[in-house]
């Protein structure tokens, strides 16, 4: 199903409306918000393609909390990352705050371990791996899922830095980060992710369609921080206000690197 849609539905969609990345690029508006929503839903859960109705997604999009930069997190927030634990690949269980304790580090928190919005972040991310090392700065990815996913995950997208499994989701409500399907299903996130299909990145199909996944952490949005060293010094946070909602590099290199 996964491969017959990204290599004929999507292309037919495409051609069908005349659409090019570059008419993406410079004409956003060449997809109404209705039919972006749709083939955004389409391309995140093909399965429900045909379930799809016109009425369904007509919906106003609610506006999210915005993104945060330079604010330190409240002082409960940091006391209970100590009991938050994540899981290497090894199913190592490390607290949250302690990936930080000793050094420096850019953490992203990914959606899921199967979408393909995360995959692009993770490149984003790691294409500015060699500052960060310069400058002593760990990369770090969790994921709100398990250790299998995440090695799925890590053997997909070569990714450099470190992994982290969140199977609780636990460190995504410790950061209060948004959720819901207002802030998944939105006319830039469609947009993003069907240029990322003409880039060539794909979705796991399989990641993304695990209950876990679906019940839970396909409605959870991420986002980013610069902590260390010390498990309270937090001096960058980011919330994705909606799917694929990716920091500025440049400002998080200014935060860890100078």
């Amino acid at each position: 199903m996964a491969a017959s849609f990204s290599t004929t539905l999507l292309p037919n969609y495409l051609q069908s409306k005349r659409v090019t990345k570059q008419n993406l690029i410079l004409n956003p508006s060449s997809l109404s918000s209705n039919k972006t929503l749709n083939l955004f839903h389409a391309l995140e859960y093909p399965n429900s393609l045909l379930k799809l109705s016109p009425s369904r997604h007509h919906v106003t999009i609610a506006s999210a909390a915005s993104s945060s930069t330079g604010i330190q997190p409240s002082e409960e927030t940091i006391s209970s990352l100590d009991s938050v634990k994540v899981f290497d690949l090894k199913g190592n269980g490390i607290p949250l705050s302690d990936l930080w304790k000793d050094r420096k580090a850019v953490v992203a928190f990914a959606r899921h371990f199967g979408c393909v919005l995360c995959r692009k972040r993770a490149d984003y991310l790691a294409s500015k791996k060699d500052i960060m090392d310069a400058s002593g700065v760990a990369l770090v990815l969790i994921g709100p899922g398990s250790i299998d996913q995440a090695k799925a995950f890590a053997e997909q997208t070569k990714f450099q830095g470190e992994i982290y499994a969140d199977p609780s989701h636990a460190s995504y409500e410790a950061f209060n980060f948004v959720s819901g399907v207002l802030t998944t299903f939105t006319p830039n996130a469609g947009l993003k992710i069907i240029q990322l299909y003409m880039e060539g990145y794909r979705q796991d199909w399989k990641l993304s369609f695990e209950k876990d996944t679906v019940t839970r952490g396909g409605w959870k949005q991420g986002g980013t921080i610069v902590a260390g060293p010390g498990k309270s010094n937090i001096s960058y946070i980011h919330k994705d206000k909606e799917a694929g909602d990716d920091p500025d590099i440049e400002d998080i290199l200014k935060v860890c690197c100078t």
